[in-house]
């Protein structure tokens, strides 16, 4: 099967057909309301209100990858602050920033998988260790009386037991005093059960570990923005799983990691194919491609408005590619519902997802055709949004193509010959849909098969 059209994974987005552009941080994408602040700044400033950006020559990075890579692998915490505040100048560009000399970071040896390691140990002390941890299993020594990993109590207990057994009252008094020992021992030893007993960290620690993996999150997702990086991102396998990871765990994750983590599988979805989740390349987190559509759906579902608006535009980008298909189509009742359900949303960036997604989702098959138009307040509210009209017209005129596609299969006629006065009234009081409107039109009414119309004759008429 040929992959489909690229040009249409700008659709998502609400933009021209051409290839998709890269994503800034989405407005409200951060707790603050500085975040949302910056995205509207960047949308209405002009240039010479953003201010002086810090520029680093690219000479640097060639002088200074390896103690870059070695730094971040060190794990010392003036060596890792050093590293990941070098890599955030160098990775960051201004909108419109031309710099002909950006590094590729991504092609430093070893970098990418540095960073990946900083977001991991976050990670793997993020939740309590009782949740993420299963017991372990000890088995050298156990035949030994004293096995020197902790199971000394066990058998001193045992001959507690056959001493308190004897009746002597002498010796059941030290075996009483024996295991008050045993206790105190076993308590003192309990630290060996501890798999991080030795490395526990504190409060302050632990919320270190955490701004080091939000800001490696955060260089990730520049490095997204670079297209020499594209292909080399979209093919890691751990970077993938490390980022689907994150907003598979988003109830749980710190929100701005989250949110990096998913701004940087949007600017990868054109080039994503999910097959490489069962592919032979090494795997770190065991992620599968129904967990990752899984984690997707979490997301779309999620009342923080730029995370439901960068899933819709990310579902809109991966149904491009065919070989995603068998894994998003299981799933296609629940993307339909959210997506009707966003297009009744006030906020026009939520619309406009919403729109693009269903877009490229009308073109996969008749199957997704025809649930589309059997989602209830489907066809009312792409009605709505071209009758508002939306501010951007390509939705506009993306909401009217779906609805054309729609009517294109004999079985949704009859669900769409009801709103057929109000196809007939956007055909005489918009010229810019009318086209799209009277095509549809046709396509209810004069068709031979369609017994409805031939007993209607000319829509519009008794």
């Amino acid at each position: 099967m040929q992959k489909r059209d690229q040009s249409k994974s700008g659709g998502a987005a609400g933009g021209a057909a051409t290839p998709a552009a890269k994503r800034g941080r989405p407005f409200g994408s951060t707790t603050g309301s500085s975040g949302g602040a910056g995205a509207g700044a960047d949308s209405i400033a002009p240039t010479t209100l953003l201010g002086p950006s810090l520029q680093v020559h690219s000479s640097f990075v060639d002088q200074n990858n390896k103690r870059i890579v070695l730094a971040l692998q060190s794990g010392l915490k003036s060596e890792l602050t050093w590293a990941l505040n070098t890599l955030t100048l160098l990775s960051f560009k201004e909108k419109d920033d031309m710099r002909k000399d950006a590094t590729p970071l991504a092609k430093i040896p070893g970098l990418l998988d540095a960073l990946l390691q900083v977001i991991d140990d976050w990670r793997d002390i993020a939740l309590p260790k009782e949740l993420t941890k299963g017991p372990r299993v000890r088995t050298l020594g156990v035949n030994s009386l004293v096995s020197g990993f902790g199971k000394e109590y066990e058998a001193l207990g045992s001959i507690n037991n056959s001493l308190s057994r004897s009746g002597v009252g002498s010796g059941s008094s030290a075996a009483e005093s024996l295991v008050q020992k045993n206790a105190a021992r076993v308590r003192s030893s309990e630290w060996w059960f501890d798999e991080d007993g030795l490395f526990n960290l504190d409060e302050e620690g632990r919320a270190e570990k955490q701004q080091c993996a939000v800001a490696a999150s955060n260089i990730i997702r520049n490095f997204s923005f670079m297209p020499d990086n594209e292909v080399i991102m979209a093919q890691h396998r751990h970077c993938l799983e490390t980022v689907f990871q994150c907003i598979e765990d988003h109830v749980t994750e710190d929100e701005e990691l989250i949110t990096n983590a998913l701004e940087t599988i949007v600017n990868l979805a054109p080039l994503l194919d999910l097959r490489i989740f069962s592919s032979s390349k090494p795997s770190y987190i065991k992620i599968t491609e129904k967990r990752a559509v899984q984690a997707i759906m979490g997301m779309l579902g999620s009342q923080v408005k730029a995370w439901h608006c960068a899933a819709a535009e990310l579902l809109g980008r991966l149904i491009i590619n065919p070989d995603n298909e068998p894994f998003l189509l299981p799933f296609v009742p629940q993307i339909h519902k959210r997506l009707v359900d966003l297009m009744s949303l006030q906020a026009f960036d939520a619309q406009a997802a919403a729109i693009g997604a269903l877009y490229n989702l009308a073109e996969v098959n008749v199957d997704c055709r025809l649930k589309l138009a059997s989602e209830r307040w489907a066809i009312d509210r792409l009605l709505k949004v071209i009758k508002s009209p939306h501010p951007v017209p390509e939705v506009c005129r993306k909401a009217a193509m779906i609805l054309e596609s729609l009517v294109s299969e004999p079985q949704n006629r009859a669900l769409l010959l009801a709103y057929e006065n109000a196809f007939a009234e956007i055909v005489f009081s918009d010229g810019r849909y009318s086209d799209t409107f009277a095509r549809i039109l046709y396509e209810l009414t004069s068709r031979p098969n369609n017994k409805i119309a031939a007993a209607r004759g000319i829509w519009g008429c008794g």
